[in-house]
């Protein structure tokens, strides 16, 4: 028999939008955590009528209250396999582009799918698309800007005529006879030249550094000789006064 998968978003407190606790079913058929709709019906009690939270539906007298037993059960399992909540996907993160609800941090992105997964889904996209070769990527939420708009293929060249990263069709037309080369290709040569210019800068501060070191140097040396002339001057001003006054 086929294990069953469950979403964690489907255990959620439509109230406290998190995993149910001590799990209540009332009269409608909607669950929640027993402390949360108690608080719910708590404030309706002038008013002698309860009503559902999600879909309004209204009870009078106020439903008493017993704890299903195997949803309890079902949610202490979810806990169990619960993600982390650093998981989740937080401003700045790339979302799953399949969980529902609350959603969390991707992992990968595919390139011929379009999508980001969580580590999750992309389990699940790997077992789907067993022996078939997805071009993945680290999870990035620019994956429209990876595919040719015209041919909705990746830009896995780069034009140099041009200056920019086409599609292999793009090749064929718009760009026949341009210096084309991989982007991989392109993508290592500007690394190259940016150590090559990172390593001209560093050298170029090492430099400046050492100069300014010398300057320093300099007018130190430069103090050091003004003070001893400074003090030859006032030793010899003094003699000269010494003599001056016993004549």
């Amino acid at each position: 028999m086929a294990e069953a998968r469950f979403s964690q978003d489907e255990f959620l407190c439509p109230v406290c939008l998190d995993l149910l606790k001590d799990p209540v079913a009332i009269p409608c058929g909607h669950s929640y955590c027993k402390s949360c709709i108690t608080d719910c019906w708590d404030q309706e009690d002038q008013k002698r009528v309860y009503s559902c939270p999600q879909c309004r539906q209204t009870f009078s007298p106020r439903p008493a209250l017993a704890r299903n037993t195997m949803l309890a059960e079902v949610v202490e399992k979810l806990k169990k396999t619960k993600l982390p909540a650093d998981c989740y996907a937080g401003a700045g993160d790339v979302q799953c582009d399949v969980c529902t609800g609350r959603k969390y941090k991707a992992v990968k992105s595919c390139l011929v799918c379009l999508e980001s997964y969580c580590q999750t889904h992309f389990e699940r996209h790997e077992d789907f698309f067993k022996g078939k070769r997805h071009n993945l990527t680290e999870a990035t939420g620019r994956l429209q800007e990876m595919i040719c708009q015209k041919h909705e293929k990746l830009l896995e060249v780069f034009c140099r005529t041009d200056q920019k990263c086409i599609c292999v069709l793009c090749t064929v037309i718009e760009h026949k006879n341009h210096d084309i080369v991989s982007a991989a290709e392109q993508s290592t040569e500007k690394q190259n030249q940016l150590k090559e210019t990172q390593k001209t800068f560093q050298q170029r501060i090492q430099q400046r550094e050492k100069d300014l070191q010398q300057l320093r140097e300099a007018v130190e040396s430069h103090k050091v000789s003004l003070e001893k002339k400074r003090k030859t001057l006032s030793w010899s001003s003094f003699h000269t006064h010494r003599i001056t006054s016993r004549s």
